[in-house]
């Protein structure tokens, strides 16, 4: 049977002013909406199986919501949950949507409120509700760009990174007009600092513009964030501002939109292979350091960072040391959380850890939890039998970032603030390509 496809967008920004979420230490209230934070939602059918392709324009969920979204969600669309992707794009200006163990002694970040979260699940599934009633006969392709040059390595301007941004379109079969987009490119939405009070998808609002008036219509985008632990515009900006979010982002959507004019007809397909597993796993935990331990790693970061700071040293380079702090801070509130129990007492809504699967035509769009280093996301590219896309935050955030064994190493932001261990990233690695062989 022919594809048919359904779209919606719903808006889930904040209705008061609250905390945003992305930036320890400080008391960040929204004073306004930038841009509407959504909800995007692509169904597509092919008469046997449908599939649920959403994107939030969150930083992260905790595993137990984001899995009761994720069901909820296939009941509403009639399909399993296997066939469901949710990933959150990850910005840094929404609001406070899951719990972080590093900075459980913030007071400047608080808990998630009922009231959002519940706002947040109502309006998903509102927007699969429109979604599932709207099908109509469609087609689809994919296609990537070159995204080289709108963010990087950011711990090092030598550093692996992943330039390719993977790009499905759809459009009516029968007026040929588009429907729907997804893109997924691997970069942290953090062009705006801890010194922005304005809700913003960041980069990614000027993306979806771009690529919107290139269309013609403003059709659903779900945009969705590759593996980008160590992957930031740190480097590739020349300040924290809106004006820089529009100049990356529109520059993404131009990228997209060169690959999307070189498309032919024989490039489309009506009848795609349509398709989603889930797996369970267990991740590797690294072991916690002590409380004597931890201090001192705090007190040898936060040294480096001042004399940093003494020697004016280039901005990417103080905002790396200085992130290093941020992580060594949360390596001592992880050491008091083992001590107290409580780290214990979170991890278990951490393990296992789901990993996804979907096959839309002839590429695979691989759903990994939290957020992995660009490395993962390139192994799994060159391990699979056929195209492959990875995205990251989809089913829950991990409690820090799965760096590699090298990382680990060389230490700082992220790998002190890990809780599972590089073991981990080649797990989920493996989980997926050996899902490939089942639905391939």
């Amino acid at each position: 049977m022919a594809l048919t496809v359904g779209t919606a967008i719903c808006d889930i920004s904040p209705q008061r002013p609250m905390a945003l979420y992305g930036y320890p230490h400080v008391e960040r209230i929204s004073t306004g909406v930038h841009d509407p934070i959504l909800a995007s939602v692509i169904v597509m059918c092919n008469g046997e199986d449908t599939l649920v392709l959403a994107s939030l324009d969150l930083l992260m969920l905790d595993p137990p919501f984001a899995r009761e979204l994720r069901r909820d969600a296939a009941t509403v669309a009639g399909c399993p949950e296997a066939n469901v992707l949710i990933s959150c794009t990850h910005t840094h200006s929404g609001p406070v949507t899951s719990r972080l163990v590093g900075w459980m002694n913030d007071s400047a970040v608080p808990s998630p409120e009922t009231e959002v979260m519940n706002h947040i699940q109502s309006q998903l599934l509102k927007a699969v509700e429109e979604a599932v009633t709207n099908l109509s006969s469609a087609e689809l392709t994919w296609t990537s760009a070159d995204a080289t040059g709108i963010g990087g390595n950011r711990l090092s301007d030598q550093g692996v990174t992943d330039p390719e941004c993977g790009i499905l379109l759809l459009r009516s079969s029968q007026t040929k007009e588009p429907l729907a987009a997804s893109l997924i490119y691997g970069m942290h939405p953090t062009v705006m600092h801890e010194d922005s009070t304005l809700v913003s998808s960041d980069f990614p609002h000027y993306t979806r513009l771009q690529v919107q008036e290139h269309l013609g219509q403003n059709i659903p985008i779900t945009y969705h964030t590759a593996p980008a632990g160590n992957q930031s515009p740190r480097r590739f900006v020349n300040a924290q501002t809106f004006a820089e979010a529009e100049r990356l982002g529109r520059k993404l959507g131009t990228a997209a939109c060169s690959s999307l004019e070189s498309l032919s007809d024989s490039d489309w397909q009506e009848n795609p292979t349509l398709a989603g597993e889930l797996v369970q796993v267990e991740l590797v935990r690294n072991p916690v350091r002590t409380q004597e331990e931890a201090e001192k790693l705090l007190a040898e970061y936060r040294d480096n960072y001042e004399r940093l700071q003494t020697e004016n040293a280039p901005r990417a380079e103080g905002r790396t040391a200085e992130c290093a702090v941020f992580g060594a801070e949360g390596t001592v509130a992880l050491a008091q959380a083992a001590a107290s129990g409580e780290l214990d007492k979170m991890l278990r809504d951490y393990s296992p850890a789901d990993v996804q699967l979907l096959r839309i035509g002839d590429v695979f769009l691989a759903g990994l939890p939290g957020e992995c280093f660009t490395e993962y996301g390139l192994e799994i590219k060159r391990n699979a039998p056929m195209k492959t896309f990875a995205v990251s935050l989809v089913n829950g955030s991990l409690q820090g970032y799965i760096v590699t064994p090298e990382a680990a190493q060389q230490g700082g932001y992220e790998a002190t603030n890990a809780v599972f261990a590089p073991e981990s990233g080649e797990i989920l690695v493996d989980t997926v390509v050996n899902m490939m062989k089942g639905i391939a």
